[in-house]
């Protein structure tokens, strides 16, 4: 049985704490917690918020208590586990690495005592867990991030970092959905809309999804670019079915659009072979989901330019 205790945050509502740390584990349990008072509602619950190790649960006090959730909760909750998903939701998000988009990479290889391809290919050769979002809409605490990449933050913040930058801040990697100040160290950049207000879903995932880093070239990133602002761009979605023995492969709502292109020159998707620029209309301009069976995460082989 998983421990946790329950602290109150506020009138309306509380929070369910687990182990301070971030782990797999604890993060596996918030999300558990998260699904189950999804799938069995309580009366009166307005909304639950996972962070990395606590979920936040809102609640109208009009219609159930402080003492009356707490004691539904222990009762809900008792015999929780981390049970991993069946399915899960991997947004692939394209990025240039190094140049101009990552102007600490350097760094991040040296601290590292790695080249930079090899950077690159660690760091995208990873689906990372979103713990939570938070800090600003849309801005995703990423789990799972090699320990060879840990890098400690700048001294001095930057007063703005653009949308779209990939940074590493100590043991966590992310993606700034827009413009703020920051001290992660940037590696590279996406030409993708991450958070758009006017959209029906603003925000392009989820807590509990995966994010995956697609290294492209600075061509690329230029036409991704040019579609996003004609609102022609869909970033592809991958489902992944986990359980063991299904290796039946169908796509959903349209082919998955991988890319071969190297960030900077240096590194390729392997996994991918056509060029995004040159893929079809109807895959550019379609709900890009599809579904695969695969076992539980693992490093996705990224192969680097010589």
């Amino acid at each position: 049985m998983a421990q946790f205790y329950i602290t109150i945050a506020g009138d309306s509502a509380l929070n369910v704490e687990f182990k301070q740390e971030i782990s797999p584990e604890i993060s596996g349990l918030v999300h558990s917690c998260a699904r189950m008072l999804e799938e069995h509602p309580i009366e009166g619950v307005i909304e639950c918020i996972p962070t990395i190790c606590s979920l936040m649960v809102c609640y109208n006090p009009q219609i159930i208590s402080y003492e009356a959730l707490c004691a539904c909760l222990q009762t809900r909750l008792k015999d929780i586990t981390g049970t991993a998903q069946e399915t899960r939701r991997i947004v692939e998000i394209p990025v240039c690495y190094g140049g101009e988009f990552g102007p600490d990479i350097d760094f991040v290889a040296e601290h590292a005592q790695l080249s930079v391809p090899d950077v690159i290919r660690i760091h995208a050769g990873v689906d990372y867990l979103i713990d939570m979002l938070g800090f600003m809409p849309g801005f995703a605490y990423l789990g799972g991030l090699d320990k060879r990449l840990h890098t400690p933050r700048l001294q001095s913040p930057r007063t703005c970092i653009e949308a779209g930058s990939v940074g590493i801040g100590g043991a966590q990697t992310g993606i700034y959905p827009l413009p703020s100040p920051g001290g992660w160290r940037l590696i590279g950049k996406s030409p993708v809309c991450l958070y758009d207000p006017f959209r029906d879903h603003p925000i392009l995932y989820a807590a509990g999804d995966y994010l995956r880093f697609i290294p492209i070239s600075e061509e690329d990133f230029h036409c991704i670019q040019a579609q996003v602002q004609a609102h022609t761009y869909t970033c592809n979605v991958v489902v992944e079915h986990t359980s063991a023995g299904d290796d039946e492969e169908c796509a959903e709502r349209g082919a998955g659009v991988e890319h071969d292109a190297g960030a900077d020159g240096n590194s390729d998707a392997e996994r991918g072979a056509d060029n995004m620029c040159d893929a079809p209309a109807s895959i550019l301009h379609g709900t890009n989901t599809h579904s695969t069976s695969a076992n539980t995460s693992k490093e996705r082989e990224v192969s680097t330019w010589e």
